[in-house]
Formats: C-alpha cells, structure tokens, sequence
C-alpha cells in the first residue's frame, strides 16, 4: 500500500526487453534500506525490487503491466515518480494507494493559473464514473484532489511544490498518465451494482 506522496523522482537508467521489460531505475534513496523483493510505485505502478546497487534499483515489468500502463513508454533518461511502500505508523498523508493502476488518462489541456497549473484529462469511459469532484484519484502515483468533473473529462490542479517534488512539471498536452481511481470508490460503486 502507498500514500500517492511522492518521495523521490527517480531516472530510468536502462530499459531492456528480455522476456518482460527491465528498467534500471536511479534514486535518491538509501538502497542499503531497501530489501530485495521490496513494493516501490513507480509512476504509479506498484513494482518488485529485483536488483539493487549504491544507487539504484532494478525491476521486472510484466507484459500484463506494459499493456495497462504507461510503462511500455518507458525509455532511458525519463523521469519517474518514485514513493517506497507504507509503514505501520507512516503519516497517511494522500490517500490510500494500492499501485494497481486501473487504465490510462490523456492530458488534453494544460492552462496556467497565477504559480498553479490546471491539468485537464480525459479518462476511458469505464472509469470516469469512479471520478467525483472533490474525490481523489492517484495520477502517476500522485495523490491528487479532482476540482471538476465533465464526463469523461476531470481537472486537477498543480501547485509549484507538487510541480516541484513531483513529475508534473514535465506534463504535456497528449501525455498518457497512469490512472488509480479511490479504492472507496471502487467499493460504493460494486454495493450499488449489488443493491
């Protein structure tokens, strides 16, 4: 489990096609703390620890995941939002955060508001009804508020630190984005399905 509060941006080192992809994946983090087989989010994407050097980790992408997130996009020098697995009586303070991406969003508009940015995405049908304003979804691992809703269409907003501290600040107009809905939204929905 995860926060979706992005604690390093890693750099992808290496990506290599074997019989799933391998990535190398250059952080910030004190890898002697980091065990083999460890849970990290990477852009979202709950990942195994394979590997481990001074600083860095590797990890195996299945095919299952390349095809459900944005991970097959992956090449040398792009950066990823990184956030190691929660701890019992770690602060909980985005929401709660599985790494089980559920599909991909499309960036369809940026626009700047004062230092913040406006991020506008269209999400697949299927899950834009999990999506509420004022409701929370994890977008590349990031825990995020939605402001608005309009059909498949929903908008965030970016304050400097998030761009900061985060990926968002490379964002662009067409980008494909990892997408998590709210795990209590998942649930009110399959009760209401039941009812």
């Amino acid at each position: 489990m995860f926060t979706g509060i992005i604690t390093d941006i890693g750099t992808l080192r290496e990506v290599e096609q074997r019989g799933d992809l391998r990535a190398r994946i250059a952080c910030g983090y004190d890898t002697s703390r980091i065990d083999m087989g460890a849970s990290i989010a990477c852009d979202g994407v709950c990942l195994t620890v394979v590997g481990l050097g001074e600083d860095w980790f590797d990890v195996d992408v299945s095919a299952e995941t390349v095809s459900k997130t944005n991970l097959g996009d992956w090449t040398p020098g792009r950066r990823v939002n990184l956030e190691r697995a929660l701890k019992v009586g770690d602060e909980l303070g985005g929401h709660i955060v599985s790494g089980h991406v559920d599909g991909l969003a499309e960036v369809v508009a940026l626009q700047d508001e004062g230092d913040s940015t406006r991020v506008r995405l269209r999400a697949p049908e299927a899950l834009a009804r999990f999506i509420a304003p004022k409701g929370s979804v994890a977008l590349n691992g990031t825990s995020l508020t939605v402001n608005e809703v309009e059909g498949c269409t929903f908008g965030i907003n970016f304050i400097p630190h998030t761009k900061q501290v985060t990926t968002w600040g490379d964002v662009a107009v067409g980008d494909r984005i990892n997408l998590e809905i709210d795990t209590l939204a998942r649930y009110v929905a399959r009760l209401a399905e039941m009812s």
